[in-house]
């Protein structure tokens, strides 16, 4: 049973993490020699500005602190505990824990996990654990985790099952380990998060909680909130200048292979094409964004689906890496619990035949990386001048509408 099943089980859903926040604080004085080695910091979780949670997690830095297995057994605790597992009395680490991780003198651990009800379940503390790493680490740390029943921890069951969701391994029977260097907790936590993200949009339930019919059926989602529709206007947009900016630039010189720029990221068979075929793609742009602007987007031909799915991938970039862009692209309008909600954006927009138009261009090109451009052009027919053809001549774009730029 997953931690949202056994938490419904119980009689109450768990909270919309949303709402949560993590204030850290970590103090001493200036001039204090045992802060270089050893730091402690204090995480107070707040939800809508009320505390609900804390959070203790220490950066013990071998090749900076002065007798590093002494310095953190006067800590006492889970610090002493974790001091004697990891450190031979001479002070060096441990031959296991060497071999475990690359670099074993940087090391973030976890302890004293306190939740109230309903934030006390093992995918919260899972995406907090991920935002303090994120914080406090690089890609050159060893993160601890208590076991469940580990001597002077606070919280281990917790902080056990939020270790194992970010893949950290059984090193010892008192701790859990994640070496930051290997890449795993990069995807466990985009997993952690996607999981989190399903429970704030969609009243708690969790997308692996059900099969893909019910999936369907529970979203209750028609069409794309304000929101969501703005930023990927937005997004359009940029693709839109982007394309008619290369279209000036490059005329109808072809592009090489590795060739970077928008039209450079289009499937390789597209890039001897000239610039009519190009200032046609560049025209999907201005009709998916002026259809944005209207509140309503269907990808009537395979250039628009195309176009689309660069447009959905850009705006979630910018969601996630361009705060003032994102506040700019959403200025006064409402927001909705699904807003960003870029699984559902992928299921509405492609609905039906969209996807596998997109699977069509994409498995035509696959496995021809390696191939010399001319044997590919010759042997491989995308017929790219039909992305422009409607799927529906009944639902077919102006033919006179012209174009943006002449």
């Amino acid at each position: 049973m997953t931690d949202h099943a056994a938490t419904a089980a119980a009689g109450r859903a768990p909270a919309d993490p949303e709402r949560l926040a993590l204030e850290f604080h970590h103090g001493g004085r200036l001039m204090d020699p045992t802060l270089a080695g050893v730091q402690i910091w204090r995480v107070r979780i707040t939800a809508d500005g009320e505390p609900v949670g804390s959070l203790q997690a220490t950066r013990g830095l071998w090749w900076t602190a002065i007798r590093l297995r002494e310095r953190l057994i006067d800590e006492g605790a889970f610090l002493a505990e974790v001091a004697q597992q990891l450190l031979d009395p001479d002070g060096s680490f441990t031959a296991a824990f060497t071999e475990l991780v690359k670099r074993p003198e940087h090391m973030l651990i976890f302890d004293r996990c306190e939740m109230v009800p309903p934030w006390d379940d093992a995918l919260t503390v899972a995406g907090m654990v991920t935002a303090v790493i994120d914080r406090l680490t690089d890609s050159s740390f060893a993160v601890v985790f208590p076991r469940a029943g580990a001597p002077g921890s606070v919280g281990a069951r917790l902080l056990e099952q939020a270790g194992t969701l970010l893949t950290a391994v059984g090193f010892t029977d008192g701790l859990l380990v994640l070496d930051t260097s290997t890449g795993a907790l990069t995807s466990a936590a985009i997993r952690v998060r996607d999981h989190l993200v399903d429970r704030a949009r969609h009243g708690g339930v969790d997308r692996d909680d059900l099969d893909e019919e019910d999936w369907f059926e529970n979203q209750e989602y028609q069409a794309l909130t304000p929101r969501t529709a703005g930023l990927l206007r937005l997004a359009v947009e940029q693709l839109s200048q982007e394309a008619w900016q290369e279209i000036a630039a490059l005329g109808d010189e072809a592009l090489p292979r590795g060739a970077g720029g928008l039209f450079g990221s289009l499937p390789l068979v597209i890039l001897r094409q000239e610039s009519g075929w190009r200032r046609q793609m560049a025209r999907v742009f201005d009709d998916l964004a002026a259809d944005l602007a209207d509140g309503e987007v269907v990808p009537l031909c395979r250039g628009e689906v195309m176009a689309l799915d660069l447009g959905i991938r850009r705006a979630q970039n910018i969601h996630r890496n361009r705060p003032g862009l994102l506040a700019q692209a959403v200025e006064g309008l409402p927001a909705e619990a699904r807003d960003f909600d870029w699984y559902a954006c992928f299921d509405l927009l492609f609905a039906g035949r969209g996807v596998s138009m997109l699977d069509d261009v994409l498995d035509g090109i696959d496995g021809i990386e390696d191939s010399d451009i001319d044997q590919v052009m010759g042997t491989v027919d995308p017929a790219p001048l039909d992305w422009f053809s409607p799927f529906d001549d009944d639902r077919a774009r102006d033919p006179d509408r012209g174009f943006r730029h002449p």
